[in-house]
């Protein structure tokens, strides 16, 4: 953890800023001599494509094949659109 005061804090804030989002760095910010707060990095987010990366890793092989026929919206024999809120 890097100790800054809040002086070269308010003088570099964009670069420290950056440091904490995306090096996953840690602040502490001290002002006199004394700490007055840290910064730390937010929680991970993950993206739509991230999280359903390694679904087919958790999913059997029958469920898998299950939910792609379930969820394409067209009928593979007759190449129709179906409507997917019809029961």
């Amino acid at each position: 953890m890097q100790t800054i005061t809040a002086t070269d804090l308010s003088r570099n804030f964009r670069v420290m800023l950056n440091r904490v989002e995306f090096q996953h760095e840690e602040l502490l910010i001290v002002r006199n001599n004394t700490p007055v707060a840290r910064l730390v990095p937010g929680p991970a987010t993950m993206t739509a494509t991230e999280a359903f990366a390694d679904l087919y890793r958790t999913l059997p092989q029958e469920a898998g094949n299950s939910w792609l026929a379930d969820s394409r919206l067209d009928d593979a024999a007759t190449g129709e659109v179906r409507d997917p809120w019809a029961s």
